[in-house]
């Protein structure tokens, strides 16, 4: 057996186990009617302010579920202030806000205050690369991750969530039911799951690469991954680095979650639509022939 292939095999090895061991602690642990309906109803009578979150969102390159962070924090109520002093639709903190250049009367401001925590978000998530841990990073701050990790030894959220404060780890689990209720959890646990697949194959491999800060987008079967590397101007391996499960899911489920740096995920929303037909119109001539 080669070496590189060993090491794939072994890589592949022990994403799988840990995906097993990750599903006992990664679920959404309330997936009752009432949940979903209760969520679901925040978001319906909350119609304006969701779109516009989830415009900001993807206009910074990052997904819409985490509009879901905002109803967690506050029911998207804006004027709402915590026991502990949180402020506004995503709860800033005055020291979290100050960081940032928001002012404190900002806080209850809906433009300034979701502008800043789309870039708060992808600072985040440029520093843990998944979005489980941003969620829990945003509740108790960097510092207490930091410890926590030191604690387990692990930078693996499934592993060190125990040494968080309680509060924390029940801010998790709200986001996941959330992310049930709103058909999205998939894509948060996948996230989770590839972002510690890429980090076994990149160490594993002993390529010194280090792991780029990603993002992602749900596709379907219609999409040609070629085709989408060719648009957005990279490498197809390089693609396929970012994505190593991609084809498989677009074949078996005929949809799957594309991950692209975050300065290439505008590129890619803008020219969606460009890829999709030119992926159709050349699947219509390999058919033909």
């Amino acid at each position: 057996m080669k070496a590189g292939f060993k090491i794939i095999l072994t890589a592949m090895i022990t994403v799988s186990l840990s995906q097993q061991l990750t599903a006992q602690f990664l679920s959404a642990s309330d997936t009752s009617e009432s949940s979903v309906r209760k969520y679901q109803n925040i978001i319906k009578a909350n119609k304006d302010i969701v779109e516009f979150i989830e415009y900001s969102m993807v206009e910074k390159g990052l997904p819409k579920h985490l509009r879901n962070l905002a109803l967690i924090e506050s029911n998207f109520n804006r004027n709402i202030t915590s026991s502990a002093g949180a402020v506004g639709v995503w709860q800033f903190m005055t020291a979290h806000a100050n960081q940032y250049g928001l002012t404190e009367q900002q806080r209850t401001d809906l433009y300034r205050s979701t502008k800043t925590a789309a870039v708060s978000l992808s600072d985040l998530y440029r520093k843990y690369h998944n979005w489980v841990t941003v969620v829990a990073a945003y509740n108790c701050g960097e510092g207490n991750i930091a410890k926590a990790m030191r604690n387990a030894g692990s930078t693996q959220y499934h592993v060190f969530s125990k040494y968080l404060p309680a509060e924390t780890i029940n801010h998790v689990k709200k986001y996941l039911n959330v992310c049930f209720a709103t058909g999205e959890l998939s894509a948060v646990l996948n996230d989770y799951n590839n972002s510690r697949m890429r980090k076994v194959f990149l160490e594993g491999s002993g390529s010194g690469k280090s792991v780029s800060s990603l993002t992602e987008a749900e596709i379907n079967a219609g999409f040609n991954l070629k085709i989408i590397a060719d648009e957005l101007k990279v490498d197809f391996s390089q693609l396929m680095d970012w994505n190593p499960e991609l084809e498989q899911q677009l074949q078996e489920d005929g949809e799957g979650i594309l991950f692209l740096p975050v300065d290439l995920m505008p590129d890619f929303l803008l020219k969606k639509n460009k890829i999709l037909a030119r992926s159709v119109k050349e699947s219509s001539v390999n058919q033909g022939k």
